[in-house]
């Protein structure tokens, strides 16, 4: 996973044509040190079709609130600068409702013609 600590380098990362993931966390966020194991897998199960970057919230919180992320981690997935899903909740995410979300962005992204 990429590690964005500037906003420039979010805009240029988010520009691409491959759909990418920013995963919106923190490091004092029990729910984000939770699927910290098992997101190397689930990057690379989703090698050549997304690309996984990372924000912290407290490092980049204009940006945040650009975007309205108030629960964390939060997922967000964007194409050529534009967010095309979302994935929100309080609950805390498991690894099959992260990929999940991440195969529903994929149809998402070619129906939209990626």
């Amino acid at each position: 996973m990429i590690e964005i600590r500037k906003e420039a380098d979010f805009r240029s990362q988010v520009a691409g044509p491959l759909p990418t993931v920013a995963v919106f966390k923190t490091t004092w966020c029990k729910d984000c040190h939770y699927i910290e194991p098992f997101m190397p897998d689930v990057e690379k199960k989703y090698e050549n079709r997304l690309q996984f970057i990372v924000v912290d919230r407290d490092d980049l919180a204009e940006l945040c609130s650009e975007y309205n992320i108030l629960g964390i981690p939060s997922f967000i997935v964007f194409r050529q600068g534009e967010e095309i899903t979302r994935f929100v909740s309080k609950l805390r995410k498991t690894r099959e409702e992260i990929e999940q979300f991440l195969d529903r962005s994929l149809q998402v992204a070619e129906a939209l013609g990626a």
